[in-house]
């Protein structure tokens, strides 16, 4: 099986193939098929996985194999029991902007669903963090991240109850968390330290993203400070790695290489 005539040499598709030139039947399939979303269209249905491997001539396995790949980057998504071409990534930008912020500049309805929000003793790992003493009460809030009401993270923030003492009666869980802090209790947010990784996700985590397992997500750790810079919370957030992609803006003196 060949490549699709207009699969230009050293375009994404073809990046893949191993220096000694045997290109696997399913990343033949794969290139097929990166070629026939682009003309579907965002919301085309692809062809039953039977049709497309008589198409091709391959077996539907080969077929499976090819839908997989392009499932997990992202291009395609499963709609009923069919397959449709998946919309543009989530541009989420690295700042102090909040998720709600982030997913409106892009035309779309953010949201979150609360899943808990519990009162503890806060451990020594997590009292370091966001600086309080062992033991004492902190919020942990957990909420699903929705996009036009499509499952896309899980969010868990961890904060002093001494900072926000009302976050149970107060606080609207489908809101922003960022906005609460600055319009009610007038507290800005300086700066923060954040890392990225990719990860799977656990079985509850999958759950309630309502993803597989096996799906690729991206793990966003975050300390953030406010304007006196003293510590105010801990978030980790779990994004869907075939829906979010993340952007920052990069500055400074031009070095030669």
């Amino acid at each position: 099986m060949d490549f699709p005539n207009d699969q230009a040499p050293g375009a994404p598709i073809r990046s893949g193939i191993p220096e000694h030139g045997r290109i696997p039947k399913y990343y033949a399939v794969k290139a097929h098929l990166s070629v026939l979303t682009d003309e579907l269209g965002e919301g085309g249905t692809l062809p039953t996985e039977r049709d497309l491997a008589v198409r091709y001539d391959v077996s539907r396995e080969t077929v499976r194999q090819a839908l997989r790949e392009l499932l997990l980057e992202g291009r395609l998504r499963r709609q009923g029991r069919g397959t449709v071409v998946a919309g543009p990534k989530l541009e989420q930008p690295l700042s102090l902007a909040s998720y709600t912020e982030g997913v409106r500049r892009q035309g779309r309805r953010p949201g979150r669903s609360l899943i808990g929000l519990d009162r503890f003793p806060c451990p020594e790992a997590l009292s370091a963090e966001i600086g309080i003493t062992l033991g004492e009460p902190v919020w942990h809030l957990e909420r699903v991240l929705l996009a036009d009401d499509d499952r896309v993270g899980l969010e868990s923030t961890y904060v002093s109850v001494a900072r926000v003492p009302d976050l149970d009666t107060e606080f609207d869980p489908d809101s922003s968390f960022y906005a609460y802090l600055r319009e009610r209790l007038g507290i800005s947010f300086g700066d923060a330290d954040e890392r990225i990784e990719t990860v799977l996700a656990t079985p509850r985590e999958a759950l309630l993203i309502g993803t597989p397992p096996a799906l690729p997500m991206l793990l966003l750790h975050r300390v953030s400070r406010d304007t006196a810079g003293l510590p105010l919370e801990r978030v980790r957030t779990l994004f869907r790695g075939d829906r979010f992609s993340f952007t920052t803006q990069l500055g400074g003196q031009r070095h030669d290489r």
